[in-house]
């Protein structure tokens, strides 16, 4: 079973939508590519 997700930059309004195991327990941060600042940046996760 999933759960959606929102990873949203640690500088910027911008954010992905992502499915997350309903197990795992731990809050994602990982270094994506945010378009509006282009560079890669933390986003953490949040609730939908």
């Amino acid at each position: 079973m999933y759960i959606l997700i929102k990873l949203k930059s640690s500088l910027s309004c911008y954010f992905y939508i992502k499915k997350k195991n309903k197990k795992n327990n731990k809050k994602i941060k990982i270094i994506k590519f945010d378009p509006i600042i282009k560079k890669k940046v933390l986003f953490i996760e949040e609730k939908l």
